[in-house]
């Protein structure tokens, strides 16, 4: 191997690609990002194009290697890694349209559109045993709910359709031209059955998509990959041409982008919670064997780290409910200015001005104690499974100045980490023992939240020494397709390493998040049950469950 060796991972995330060229000691060399389009509608439609995702990671991985000061001949291996959103082409490979617009170039369900809850709620009506593989209830957010919403409702662009894509994978095929699928987005998203290496018919023809059966799976993924083994005979000659790069450079088989987090952070230790936080949070560990967890996805076998199952706790509003939350409050123009005019974002402001007065990073939390916020904004994806969920908060007065938007900040800072505690204590019944957390994405570079989070779990929180660790993740894909390293443990240790770790407290401070969880738990119970009351005199939809996982 040589020194001037790199490798490229691109991330693309709900509102950007970027592109990451790391050496073969996992250093970051260059990094550039391109923002992507989105479009929202009515009725929980969230849309993008794969043509304006493609020309911004070819953007992104241009600038990249400039920035770098490399050649072609230096990228040695490439891995992709997305959001687990749904790409729809016809035999042509050209864009088909996905929702009311009828515009061919939205030719993407975003992840986080939830226009498929009722065919969610009908399919889990069907207690068919695959379920048992998604934490015992199928999201919305996942693809085979989306693609019985296309039969229903664009029945055209369903039997136009010669394939549906995870976007990962789409992202490999226009690399490479190859259809071949990771097992990662396949056993996560789509209920293919990783441990047995077969999709179950049954399941499809139960549930209304008999074509995808008929067809023998044809349009969803015939050849599946293990993670980071060689897709195709690598970049094709146009792809190349496209990204600025070399034709035949190794392609690794790609990741869900909070999945190639979770390998740039804690790749081989069972004693790790991955915890990827973006605009959603995912929360990840592996186990030598299958563990159920209710309301946990998975166990899913191999898709993650070949050999090993992977739980995947999520909380489907995590940064966008953080930003919701403080935007919505009257002092957030002020404060965005203050910020401003520091040189500082409006949370890194808002940190600062809570640790001035709490006195330290120690005690910040306190200054919540009379506020609480569920910050279900999206439903909750784990452990209770309730797409229906809302958000509650509890404390409000009419103050209005900065110091109670720092109060309500750091509120919703101690209800994302509740949900994580609820993960965490979920996989605990079931025997998950878990010692650490390893964070990463944006949220992860803040002092606050580790301190938070590390108190409201009781477990310890490290930082990974690389910011960027999902790019990081994806770039093993490429070292490990390319031959460099032999497996995606040998690239951890090589390429992953710890900067900090943040201990619980315990104590006066661990009481008192004890009692802010009791809180929390209470008005979960009591959104629930104001649901229920609801749904029972007035007919709104949304059936509500037990927060009990």
């Amino acid at each position: 191997m040589s020194s001037s060796d790199l490798f490229l991972g691109v991330d693309v995330g709900t509102g950007s690609a970027r592109a990451g060229l790391f050496d073969e000691n996992g250093r970051l060399k260059a990094t550039a990002k391109r923002p992507i389009r989105i479009w929202r509608e009515p009725g929980e439609i969230v849309e993008q194009s794969s043509a304006d995702i493609w020309q911004a990671v070819c953007e992104s991985v241009r600038e990249a290697l400039a920035l770098s000061g490399a050649g072609p001949a230096d990228v040695r291996g490439i891995g992709f890694d997305a959001t687990c959103s749904l790409v729809v082409l016809d035999e042509a490979g050209r864009s088909l349209a996905v929702g009311p617009s009828g515009d061919p170039a939205r030719d993407i369900i975003v992840w986080m559109d939830h226009r498929a809850i009722e065919q969610a709620e009908r399919i889990n009506a069907t207690g068919h045993p695959v379920l048992r593989y998604v934490g015992g209830r199928i999201s919305p957010e996942m693809e085979t709910p989306k693609l019985l919403w296309l039969k229903e409702n664009r029945p055209d662009t369903f039997h136009k359709a010669a394939h549906f894509f995870d976007l990962a994978d789409f992202l490999s095929w226009r690399a490479t031209g190859s259809p071949e699928r990771s097992v990662c987005t396949l056993t996560c998203k789509w209920t293919y059955l990783a441990h047995e290496g077969r999709w179950d018919e049954s399941y499809f023809r139960r549930i209304g998509l008999e074509e995808l059966a008929d067809e023998d799976f044809r349009r969803i993924g015939q050849r599946v990959l293990d993670v980071a083994r060689p897709v195709g005979a690598g970049l094709s000659e146009a792809a190349a041409a496209e990204l600025g790069l070399r034709a035949g450079t190794p392609v690794g088989a790609p990741l869900i982008d909070a999945h190639a987090g979770g390998v740039g952070t804690v790749a081989g230790s069972g004693a790790d919670l991955a915890l990827i936080m973006g605009t959603s949070a995912c929360a990840m560990a592996t186990t030598a064997d299958a563990r159920f967890v209710g309301g946990v996805w998975g166990p899913y076998y191999g898709a993650m780290l070949p050999g090993t199952w992977l739980l995947e706790g999520g909380q489907s509003a995590y940064g966008a409910a953080l930003d919701h939350v403080v935007a919505s409050h009257p002092a957030f123009p002020a404060m965005r200015e203050a910020a401003e005019q520091a040189g500082r974002g409006v949370l890194d402001h808002l940190e600062m001005r809570a640790v001035e007065m709490a006195g330290s990073v120690e005690e910040a939390a306190r200054l919540a104690g009379a506020l609480h916020v569920v910050p279900d904004h999206l439903g909750n994806r784990a452990p209770r499974a309730d797409p229906h969920a809302t958000a509650v908060v509890s404390g409000l007065t009419l103050a209005s100045g900065e110091d109670d938007l720092v109060r309500l900040f750091v509120a919703t800072l101690c209800g994302l980490c509740y949900g994580t505690r609820d993960i965490v204590e979920a996989m605990g019944r079931k025997g998950v023992a878990l010692e650490r957390i390893v964070v990463s994405g944006g949220a992860a570079r803040s002092a606050l939240l580790r301190r938070i989070l590390a108190d409201a779990t009781k477990l310890a929180v490290a930082l990974p020494e690389t910011a960027e660790p999902v790019l990081l993740g994806s770039a093993m894909l490429g070292a490990v397709a390319s031959g460099a390293r032999g497996d995606l443990g040998e690239a951890a240790a090589r390429m992953c390493r710890v900067e900090e770790t943040i201990v619980p407290a315990g104590g006066e401070m661990g009481r008192f998040h004890d009692a802010k969880h009791e809180a929390y738990r209470a008005l979960q119970a009591a959104e629930v049950a104001a649901r229920d009351a609801m749904r029972r005199i007035a007919g709104v939809p949304g059936a509500a469950g037990s927060p009990e996982a």
